[in-house]
């Protein structure tokens, strides 16, 4: 097959790149800058469906793999800037797809849309402009692309891993934090993780499948507390990590997001909503079984002043 991957040089695309051309796949890669790895250059949010199509032309699949920033504060309404960031490139994507013949592709997804599912009641889409963006996606997407051109919603959780400087988004932060010597607290609730090869292979299968489903990813599932002390180790500053009360965390929480409302700024996920969703076990069932003490270790073992 030929593929063209969309963020092909992210930490997730590159390594979707690097395991479609293990299995033998041509690849081509697109990213917004040119840097190495990478075959053609263009803004893919702004461009056009005729520009998609001549991107597009020859080849068999595509896959979808850049991201927003949910976390980012923003003057209300957010809603229209998610969505051109995160709903109309997709769209544009997969009609020039449809119209170039192509028979497979996949969306680099949240697992957000995997819990709008799966606890309805916590109605995430209602409350959280960035969870409505990722179900608008998956859903405008699919109807773009038509019933020739089945599309994969692959819905990820943390992601673990490294591509040269290529990190997590949120590495950073938690790395200073594992490094110093301040105590550790973590609330109740967890999270599922995967590595950054497993999505990849994932992503490989489905193409390979021309699987049409939402595909939810994870290796562990992992507690707050167990993710951090698995950190606080890989960087060798283990110590205990203490119990943040969920009261604590509810408090602070209403009053980040009762400050931006006052303020008319939202972000992605409004704070108000989230402390129920943050002190829950946001696992996936069934996980891979993969270790993921290898992907912690490129993500965190290195130095600072290697990055």
């Amino acid at each position: 097959m030929k593929i063209l991957v969309v963020g092909g040089t992210g930490l997730i695309g590159a390594h979707v790149v690097q395991r479609l051309r293990g299995r033998g796949h041509s690849v081509t890669s697109v990213a917004r800058t040119d840097r190495p790895g990478v075959d053609q250059v263009l803004d893919v949010e702004a461009a056009s469906v005729d520009e998609l199509r001549q991107l597009l032309a020859g080849h068999d699949g595509v896959v979808y793999g850049t991201r927003a920033d949910e976390q980012r504060v923003l003057r209300k309404p957010i809603h229209p800037v998610l969505r051109c960031e995160i709903v109309d490139p997709v769209v544009r994507v997969f009609t020039a797809a449809r119209h170039e013949g192509l028979t497979r592709g996949v969306i680099l997804g949240s697992y957000y849309t995997y819990y709008e599912r799966l606890r309805p009641q916590w109605r995430l889409a209602d409350r959280h402009v960035y969870v409505r963006c990722r179900l608008e996606q998956a859903s405008e997407g699919r109807a773009a692309a038509g019933s020739e051109l089945p599309v994969a919603v692959l819905e990820l959780p943390f992601v673990f891993g490294r591509v040269g400087d290529r990190l997590p988004n949120w590495a950073g932060p938690l790395d200073r934090w594992a490094r110093s010597r301040a105590p550790m607290f973590m609330p109740v609730g967890g999270t599922a993780a995967a590595s950054a090869s497993s999505v990849a292979e994932a992503a490989v299968d489905a193409l390979e499948q021309a699987s049409g489903t939402d595909i939810p990813v994870a290796d562990e599932n992992l507690t707050w507390a167990e993710m951090i002390a698995r950190i606080a180790d890989v960087v060798g500053r283990p110590r205990p990590v203490n119990r943040l009360p969920a009261s604590a965390v509810r408090a602070s929480l209403r009053l980040g997001g009762g400050l931006r409302a006052l303020a008319g700024k939202e972000s992605g996920l409004n704070p108000a909503n989230l402390a129920d969703v943050l002190l829950a076990e946001l696992f996936i069932e069934p996980v891979t079984g993969r270790s993921l003490e290898p992907a912690l270790r490129e993500t965190f073992a290195a130095s600072p002043t290697d990055r």
